[in-house]
């Protein structure tokens, strides 16, 4: 991704030991810049990075200290010549140019001379075959890579587009936290020496935003992509509709984002994407190898489409538009054709937006619709995400209809034991686990966490990062589930840099879990690599929990103190 916006770093009160004199206003960018250079000069006292400081942690790594690369002004990048590949080279000119100031070309030619370049290559060219100290013969696999550091280049290799692209991730974090800066600062760029085998453990990594409580505009979704992007996370799940806004336009029902669109929670303005906002969201995470799951919250939730199609409710009558945080009052009426109708084109216009497999339909906490009327909804509703050729995904609420073939239940319990659930996986659903305990990151970090709930409990970076996706579920192999996402509800969130504070640092624990190995999970070493991220995020202008359970840098900058929190009973 291009070298990311600068925003105000907001702090968390941990911070308060290390009184710092604020500016009576905001920053403007330039003063940021200018901050974000300063912070970054001062790595060069910091201790240089070493080939296994790299989150989420690689499958195996070979250190050779001796084979240290050096960045300068003369070296190229060269590339597979393949428009894919190119597009990740061209991301990896993009991503240190600013920093370097180096002109860094780009050239689709791997004949030319090795020497003092960065290769990037497709397995099955001649130049994919040189020598490497481990994993010479391994599958790499969808979503994995090489990469070789020696002292005169440094070599990614994979077998497709998206294995170079997380190669060029990992490359990114070898490189002083200084690689950050949006402009140019003197540093020594060096690459530490050896070898990197990595794949993923589970093919769905991802995390979800919650866009219907509170709209965000569409850079601001952007800019989650490109974090989810930095450690590997491959979907991000939009929960487009509830009961207080719908937020994506649909031709055939244009009152839903006109009219159910303008709210939120707090009496906001509210807002939605037009198509053209959509695809430039799809747009920017495929660049970057990241899914986009769309989810319309069926058949409950649905109060802000009621406020713009009354004949969808019950009793035909409009409500007033919903601007708290309860849930389950609301529900489309299941027993009118009318309602399958207005499924039918909402799911199939969006689906022909989404060029990924998964359509998401919600079907949590529909408390008026129960029994054999739910999963009479269910089924039908499963149908219709499969007449538009997707996969359905919904909340493990689903478990009970009957299966349909692909189905993936998204589980986002806090008690492991559910028999419901295991009882599906039986009937050959898939899961993607989030647990509320332990994957919620609108959950607070400690009591005192000025925004966020504490439902499903505390969730600090320990707890986020201390469980096993492929065991959590009683009676659930692991073969059966398709991976892990970490939810973000936004009741008490209104900003990007409320996004960002939530996020991280937990939202790097989530990311590896789902691409390590079982066999590299280590609080310990983790704590101590995640330390090595502070600096980078601060010198991108990017908001973070400075976490007391973190050992950062004595020189992490202090930021400004974050606002007060807000009140609200929320439960998901």
């Amino acid at each position: 991704m291009s070298s990311l916006p600068i925003s105000s770093p907001t702090p968390d009160p941990t911070t308060a030991a290390h009184p710092v004199a604020l500016p009576a206003h905001e920053p403007e960018a330039g003063d940021l810049a200018a901050l974000a250079a300063r912070a970054a000069g001062d790595d060069l006292l910091a201790p240089p990075v070493r080939l296994g400081d790299v989150v989420p942690a690689p499958e195996r790594v070979e250190a050779d200290p001796g084979a240290t690369f050096v960045l300068t002004g003369d070296t190229a990048i060269r590339v597979t010549a393949h428009p894919g590949a190119r597009e990740v080279a061209d991301h990896l000119a993009d991503l240190l140019r600013p920093a370097t100031g180096f002109p860094l070309p780009v050239a689709d030619n791997l004949v030319v001379d090795p020497a003092g370049t960065m290769t990037l290559t497709l397995a099955g060219t001649p130049a994919s075959q040189a020598p490497a100290t481990i994993g010479e013969s391994a599958a790499l696999g969808a979503e994995g890579y090489r990469l070789d550091v020696t002292a005169s280049e440094v070599r990614v290799v994979a077998d497709t587009t998206a294995g170079l692209f997380y190669g060029v991730q990992t490359l990114r974090q070898l490189l002083p936290a200084a690689v950050e800066s949006p402009t140019p600062v003197a540093v020594r760029w060096a690459l530490p020496g050896g070898t990197i085998l990595d794949r993923p453990r589970f093919p769905y990594r991802g995390a979800m935003l919650d866009v219907a409580r509170h709209f965000f505009a569409v850079e601001d979704v952007l800019r989650v992509i490109d974090h989810l992007a930095r450690y590997k996370l491959n979907h991000l799940h939009l929960h487009l509709t509830d009961d207080q806004g719908w937020r994506i336009a649909v031709d055939s029902w244009p009152r839903l984002a006109t009219v159910g669109g303008a709210s939120e929670v707090g009496d906001g303005p509210g807002g939605h994407y037009t198509k053209d906002d959509y695809r430039r969201m799809v747009s920017h995470a495929s660049a970057r190898h990241v899914t986009l799951v769309p989810e319309v919250d069926l058949p409950g939730h649905t109060n802000a489409a009621l406020v713009a199609y009354p004949e969808l409710a019950a009793d035909k009558v409009a409500p007033p538009p919903y601007t708290g945080t309860e849930v389950g009052f609301s529900y489309v009426d299941p027993g009118d054709e009318r309602t399958y109708d207005f499924v039918a084109d909402v799911l199939g216009e969006v689906a022909a937006l989404t060029p990924g497999p998964w359509l998401h339909i919600g079907g949590d906490e529909a408390f008026k619709v129960k029994g054999e009327v739910y999963t009479g909804f269910v089924e039908r509703a499963q149908q219709i995400v499969a007449d538009t050729g997707k996969t359905v995904v919904g909340w493990h609420q689903l478990a009970p209809a009957a299966h349909f073939d692909g189905r993936v239940l998204q589980w986002w319990g806090t008690d492991a034991d559910d028999p419901t659930t295991a009882d599906a996986v039986r009937r050959g659903a898939r899961l993607i686990v989030s647990p509320g305990n332990h994957a919620y990151l609108d959950m607070k970090y400690a009591q005192d966490t000025p925004i966020g709930h504490d439902w499903a409990g505390l969730i600090d970076v320990r707890r986020a990062y201390d469980w096993d996706p492929g065991t959590h579920v009683t009676d659930v192999p692991t073969a059966a589930v398709l991976g892990v996402e970490a939810p973000l509800w936004t009741e008490s969130v209104t900003s990007l840099a409320d996004i960002e504070f939530l996020l991280l640092p937990r939202l790097p624990a989530i990311a590896e879990l789902g691409w390590s190995p079982r066999t590299a999970h280590d609080w310990a070493g983790f704590r101590e690599r995640l330390a090595g991220h502070g600096p980078r995020w601060s010198t991108a202008g990017i908001t973070f929990h400075r976490s007391a359970e973190i050992p950062w840098p004595a020189a992490l900058t202090v930021p400004r103190q974050h606002r007060a929190p807000q009140n609200d009973t929320t439960t998901h």
